[in-house]
């Protein structure tokens, strides 16, 4: 079970290959409208949809309505529970995995819970309570009073595969290889400060610049590149992140769980820029993970300005020797195993349920 955006999708994706790897079939729980749509039938996989989806921000209306929704969402999950029997059900987050997780309980099939965030979301937090076991991708996300074991998140296994920071960066010269990226759907706020910034450098320090822009704000990320004069790699989604991380000396970016769990499995340096609406402020904890260890830098985005930008690169790129120390203290914390184990998880369950 997961749904919507990439950071739970991705991951789910990672332990569905696996485990179709071993002859297993996987039915995939989601919603017709999140990421999930369209990228698990394209891999072949079975995906039976609830008709579910988020409260926060919306009017009254869907308030009221909620109850009705929720219990429709039940019966849809109990209906798919009926039909396939699963031997174990795993939630690796989004709504979808409410209703589908309160099925797989009262059902009685072992329902293990995976939490991406730093900070467990409302929905995990209460199946945390109903499941066999309670998995993390960052310590202490649950607090104390749930029994959690940390394995990290899993991450693709082209970006876990590249060669440590120190057999990248050996020979390397010239430009600072800066790479921006605001998830898949971009970031307006990086697209807009981040070419201004590299504008103040100029003079000091040269940068050779790669931009995920996001297709929705492409256009203006290259006229903010043109406004400041700068000349970068600006495109609305890089489709092979491996060769742009494995590329990069330093990263700007937001704080997504899959985006830090991506940094320390690569072993790269970075600028961290939370995003500020994430529920819980979860993005800001997940940036913790790395700073704390050395690992990167945290901006607020409150404070992120062409000015205080231009200060952190030029502090932290005038000679490669601080990014190497950042990318190898980042690697340190990668958990390459992270799928694996969530899959050993879930054979063992199964064979107990057998």
């Amino acid at each position: 079970m997961a749904g919507g955006t990439g950071g739970h999708v991705f991951p789910a994706l990672a332990l569905a290959r696996l485990l179709r790897g071993q002859q297993l079939e996987v039915i995939w729980l989601g919603t017709a409208s999140g990421l999930e749509s369209r990228v698990i039938p394209a891999e072949g996989i079975p995906l039976e949809r609830l008709s579910v989806g988020g409260l926060r921000g919306k009017g009254i209306l869907a308030w009221v309505g909620a109850p009705i929704r929720l219990t429709l969402a039940l019966i849809q999950a109990l209906r798919v529970m009926w039909r396939y029997r699963p031997v174990v059900v795993v939630g690796l987050g989004g709504f979808v995995t409410g209703p589908g997780g309160l099925a797989a309980w009262l059902t009685r099939r072992p329902l293990l819970i995976h939490e991406q965030n730093a900070i467990a979301g409302f929905t995990n937090r209460i199946l945390a309570h109903l499941a066999r076991q309670v998995l993390e991708g960052f310590p202490g996300s649950f607090g104390r009073n749930i029994h959690s074991r940390v394995i990290g998140n899993p991450v693709r296994a082209d970006i876990s595969a590249l060669p440590p920071p120190a057999a990248r960066f050996a020979g390397r010269a010239g430009p600072v290889r800066i790479l921006v990226i605001g998830g898949s759907q971009g970031a307006a706020r990086l697209n807009a400060v981040v070419p201004f910034a590299l504008k103040r450098l100029a003079g000091s320090l040269a940068c050779d610049v790669r931009h995920q822009a996001g297709e929705r704000w492409i256009d203006a990320g290259r006229a903010s590149y043109a406004q400041a004069g700068v000349r970068a790699d600006v495109r609305p989604f890089i489709e092979d992140m491996s060769e742009a991380y494995g590329w990069a000396d330093l990263v700007i970016c937001r704080a997504g769980a899959l985006t830090v769990s991506e940094l320390a499995a690569v072993g790269v340096g970075a600028i961290l820029v939370p995003y500020p609406a994430s529920v819980d402020d979860h993005q800001a904890y997940n940036a913790q993970y790395l700073v704390r260890a050395g690992a990167a830098v945290l901006i607020a985005d409150r404070e992120l300005t062409a000015e205080r930008l231009a200060a952190e690169l030029e502090r932290l790129a005038a000679g490669r020797g601080k990014l190497l120390a950042m990318a190898e203290r980042a690697r340190l914390l990668a958990r390459p195993r992270a799928a694996d184990e969530l899959a050993a998880s879930c054979l063992e369950w199964a064979r107990r349920a057998a």
